[in-house]
């Protein structure tokens, strides 16, 4: 058995791809129609994990859009999505500049979770150790759900 990739269901493909290409910072791996089923695949990897999602062919998520609408309620249901990153405070700072809400702000220098427009939840974790605490983090409240 070996792990493929983890799909998520997504309603805007531009509103997606901002949040988690321009914002997040993924990379798009692939992007295919696929008419006859309505429906667009999206394939994207994380900068560090790119080259070898290149050479394997399998990207770490999967964006998955129904032409047809669809209610999608539960985001949260299957879990979250997980990225290392090298400075949380940096990163958190860069969402919330593009108008990302931090739901869990990373008080701790270690972990933050957003969600993406759908609702996914996506956990960010600090590579290494923690970063010593630092303000405005450090005070900040949850906000909503994550």
């Amino acid at each position: 058995m070996e792990y493929l990739h983890t799909m998520v269901r997504v309603t805007n493909v531009e509103g997606s791809l901002d949040f988690y290409c321009n914002k997040l910072g993924l990379e798009v791996m692939s992007r295919n129609d696929y008419p006859e089923g309505r429906f667009t695949l999206i394939m994207l990897a994380a900068p560090g994990d790119a080259e070898a999602a290149r050479e394997t062919k399998r990207p770490m998520v999967e964006l998955t859009h129904n032409w047809d609408p669809e209610e999608y309620d539960g985001g949260r249901n299957f879990g979250h999505l997980a990225y290392r990153v090298d400075d949380i405070y940096e990163i958190c700072q860069r969402l919330q500049d593009n108008g990302v809400t931090i739901n869990r702000p990373p008080r701790d220098g270690r972990m933050a979770f957003v969600r993406s427009p759908d609702g996914i939840s996506i956990e960010l974790l600090q590579r290494g150790d923690p970063l010593p605490k630092k303000e405005p983090w450090a005070s900040m409240e949850n906000t909503g759900s994550w």
